[in-house]
């Protein structure tokens, strides 16, 4: 990598913050975005980011984040659209909020597409760019009371596979990753609600996802960050409109 710009959201912790260190070791110059000022000083001691406090639940919020990173660090050549809303507030759909379906989708799919619209003028004018969007397994398979973050993920699949004809002609690349259980605190607030409702301990949920793959263990968050890393880079350069499933092999 050539010390291209990169902005990844939501990367203060889990899948975000292993991405954007994975690019920082690669000597990208990234811009790392999440709603907590604690977890990216904590990242900033770490690796050599720059980081915004910011939120994409929002248009205007999206339009923030893409205008600083480009007043600090210069024109976007890769976005990794990570940040999300887990399901665990979730409902059956009789008994579903409203509110909780519109901002499910505010931040698993609109988000990624005012980013993606924001960015790739920087990407076509440089005749070279990487998006890549983290959508789940989630996004091809339904699961019971997840309805919003079930469409939401299926959803920003659709609109990566839209993109990515878009912009091939250009040099740029669109791909989607999705992953399966990942051990994260966006996770780990599922896997609670979880054994509240299945009257287990939410270490007993985990180690029955960890039974659900032949592997016999969930994933790292890193493992996630290499694959989202590789579709990044240069090596990638064939690779457009693919949603790869990072799951050991198992559905979900």
């Amino acid at each position: 990598m050539t010390g291209r710009v990169a902005l990844v959201t939501g990367a203060g912790r889990g899948i975000g913050r292993a991405t954007a260190m994975a690019l920082a070791d690669a000597d990208e110059r990234v811009m790392a975005v999440a709603r907590t000022q604690d977890e990216l000083q904590s990242l900033a001691r770490e690796a050599p980011v720059e980081f915004l406090v910011g939120t994409v639940a929002t248009q205007d919020g999206c339009e923030r984040i893409i205008e600083e990173t480009r007043e600090r660090l210069g024109p976007i050549s890769i976005l990794v659209s990570n940040a999300g809303m887990g399901s665990y507030h979730e409902r059956p759909i009789w008994e579903q909020d409203p509110e909780i379906w519109r901002g499910s989708l505010a931040v698993n799919l609109d988000a990624a597409f005012h980013l993606m619209r924001l960015a790739v003028p920087d990407m076509t004018a440089a005749g070279w760019g990487r998006i890549v969007v983290v959508s789940s397994t989630s996004g091809q398979v339904g699961g019971p009371a997840i309805s919003a973050y079930t469409a939401a993920k299926h959803g920003v699949i659709g609109l990566m596979r839209s993109v990515a004809q878009d912009v091939i002609p250009f040099g740029v690349t669109c791909n989607a990753v999705l992953p399966g259980w990942v051990r994260t605190a966006m996770a780990d607030a599922d896997v609670a609600v979880e054994a509240e409702r299945t009257d287990r301990t939410p270490e007993e949920v985990w180690e029955s996802h960890a039974r659900e793959y032949a592997a016999g263990r969930v994933l790292r968050p890193e493992e996630i960050a290499a694959v989202v890393a590789f579709l990044a880079s240069d090596a990638a350069s064939g690779v457009n409109g693919e949603a790869v499933t990072v799951a050991l092999g198992g559905l979900w």
